[in-house]
């Protein structure tokens, strides 16, 4: 069985940083899949926040283009998504998502909370 497990959310002041962490377990290997950040707010869609595939290319939501770095360690089965420069419009619950061809596997959810 396949889990996630996110942490290193928080609160942070804005224009504040946060690295968030995705810990992968269970058998699959990851190397194969992108994997993604999402956040969401209470009310709105889930919103694709960055995408990083199995050959290590990214893409990124406009709103955080230029701020968040996302990247994988196969090795250590884990994503990260560095945050700088963060915004009170980047409140949300983060959650991290591995996509196969026909499962999509998701975590918890960690909270990020910026404080203007």
């Amino acid at each position: 069985q396949v889990q996630l497990v996110e942490s290193g959310g928080g609160l942070v002041q804005s224009g504040g940083s946060l690295k968030l962490s995705c810990a992968v377990s269970g058998s699959l290997f990851i190397n194969y899949y992108p994997m993604s950040w999402y956040r969401q707010v209470p009310g709105k869609p889930r919103e694709l926040v960055a995408t990083v595939n199995n050959v290590l290319n990214t893409t990124y939501a406009d709103s955080v283009k230029g701020r968040f770095t996302i990247s994988r360690d196969n090795a250590k089965r884990s994503l990260y998504l560095q945050m700088n420069n963060l915004a009170p419009e980047d409140t949300a619950i983060y959650y991290c998502n591995l996509r196969q061809k026909f499962n999509d596997y998701w975590g918890q959810g960690t909270q990020v909370t910026v404080s203007s």
